[in-house]
């Protein structure tokens, strides 16, 4: 049975993770959204590495001819390429695909491209298999990785050389080559029997999520797992070691954080938490006129701007509630230009859309603090004014976070997420779910990176609608947890 490099990891991970891929493969868990996202990353990483060593050919890929691949790739080694994309081998019953091989003297470099921004323990393993495979059909010299330098600031046209980083880790596969062998010889045997009997574990999410959690995981309650406990430091899987699978069954003598603690005393007791003085007292910090705000950002692996870098969160939006003494609601937004680095015309906006005093309200203040000394930093002519902003931050999740108000249903966690269904519940207004293609965070995120990429104008206006229609949502609940929270002291707010 011939395995893909890929496969020889899953097996490295699991026995049991490769066995089901092999044998059982539509149990597999569909990728979600942040899957996929990572995938078309590693896809564009992958393209761009190419410039490192042009012109080039490519293999390309067939799902149902891999045969062809090798031979094209054998057709370009005889007549005398340099450089190979997507060179195809098969051997040793590996079958591996180089992103680049280049020629080096008599013998062949290989390039392994990531879109991380470090060489990750199992590239050396993904690459050791591959040196296993090709080195039975061509000579090898050298073996890198090739990945993100995260230092690196784009500034005018791009620089593939600084963008990308290469490590040589020719040493560190050599050593692997008699693991490998052994490896796939256990591999082998392995496949040939019935499925192994793994049990979860920690090596469920590690170094890479798997693809059958619905499956291994089957026996584990939905709702109220011991998995389901917050800030446990580990601790549900000693509890599920000693057979304990749901929460109501923790034994009360069983040691746990305060935090964890504190959710399975609730959810077995099923009472709300309710520190009135304290919610009082944080209230009492809050000044008019208050500004409910919330930023989205986006994330490039390859810089689009100058003084971006990789992965850098690039906020492209905003939503403003401004609610005054009187009463008064008002709502300010803004989205930017897809096709524009956006920062400059969000802090110019920003500026002038929250109002010169009162507090400025965040759910988790330091992400909003951290975007806005980031804006400072890039631009010193704002500074001032931008860094005054957020000496007026108040973080509305303190009162949850510090378990003034806890509720069974939060789970331990105080996410925006949580707190608001639990607290509006039949709110239609206040459901992420009623909302259109935008529902998370990381539907905004990965939408705005790629929205340039999209040409019908149709499509990309009920996007920016369906972007516009979310950020305004954070803030809004924000607004009404306040309302709620001032309700439950018994002031008149409500």
């Amino acid at each position: 049975m011939t395995l893909s490099k890929s496969q020889y990891i899953r097996g490295l991970q699991c026995h049991k993770f490769l066995w089901l891929y092999k044998h059982k493969p539509e149990l597999r868990d569909t990728p979600d959204k942040a899957q996929e996202s990572l995938f078309d990353k590693g896809y564009e990483v992958g393209d761009l590495a190419k410039e490192l060593f042009p012109n080039g050919v490519e293999i390309e890929f067939d799902n149902f001819n891999f045969n062809r691949m090798m031979e094209k790739t054998q057709e370009h080694i005889d007549n005398g390429a340099k450089v190979i994309y997507e060179a195809a081998f098969s051997a040793g019953g590996v079958f591996a695909m180089a992103d680049i091989l280049v020629k080096n003297g008599d013998a062949w470099d290989i390039y392994e491209v990531k879109g991380s921004t470090e060489v990750k323990d199992y590239y050396i393993d993904d690459a050791s298999v591959q040196w296993y495979a090709l080195s039975q059909t061509i000579s090898l010299k050298n073996a890198y990785i090739v990945h993100i330098n995260n230092n690196y600031v784009r500034d005018g046209a791009l620089d593939v050389q600084k963008l990308f980083t290469i490590v040589n880790i020719t040493q560190e596969v050599l050593q692997k080559q008699s693991d490998v062998l052994k490896n796939l010889q256990i591999y082998e045997q392995m496949l040939e029997n019935q499925m192994p009997a793994i049990d979860i574990g920690k090596h469920c999410s590690s170094p890479n999520q798997c693809d059958f959690i619905s499956y291994c995981w089957a026996h584990i309650p939905k709702k109220n797992s011991v998995f389901d406990l917050s800030y446990a430091m580990g601790k549900q899987w000693k509890l599920y070691e000693q057979g304990i699978l749901s929460i109501d069954d923790i034994p009360d003598d069983f040691h746990l954080g305060s935090n964890a603690s504190l959710q399975v005393q609730h959810h077995k007791s099923q009472k709300i938490k309710i520190d009135k003085p304290k919610i009082k007292e944080f209230l009492d910090t809050i000044e008019y006129p208050i500004n409910f705000f919330d930023f989205e950002t986006f994330q490039n692996a390859i810089p689009r701007f100058d003084n971006q870098r990789p992965y850098a969160q690039m906020p492209f939006q905003y939503s403003l509630h401004i609610l005054h003494e009187n009463g008064k609601l008002e709502h300010k937004e803004f989205l930017g230009d897809e096709n524009s680095d956006p920062r400059r015309a969000l802090s110019e906006q920003m500026l002038k859309d929250i109002t010169p005093t009162g507090s400025i309200i965040a759910f988790n203040q330091s992400f909003e603090i951290t975007q806005i000394k980031n804006l400072a930093l890039l631009f010193p002519d704002l500074s001032d004014k931008l860094l005054a902003l957020n000496e007026r931050f108040i973080d509305l999740a303190y009162p949850f976070q510090h378990k003034h108000y806890y509720h069974p249903k939060f789970n331990g966690k105080y996410s925006i997420k949580v707190v608001l269904p639990t607290l509006f519940p039949d709110d239609d207004e206040l459901d992420y779910k009623k909302l259109g293609s935008i529902q998370n965070g990381g539907d905004a995120m990965d939408t705005f990176a790629n929205l340039y990429l999209l040409k019908d104008k149709n499509q990309l206006a009920e996007i920016k609608k369906d972007l516009l229609a979310y950020c305004r949502l954070d803030t809004l609940a924000m607004v009404r947890i306040w309302e709620k929270l001032h309700n439950l002291i018994g002031d008149k707010h409500e």
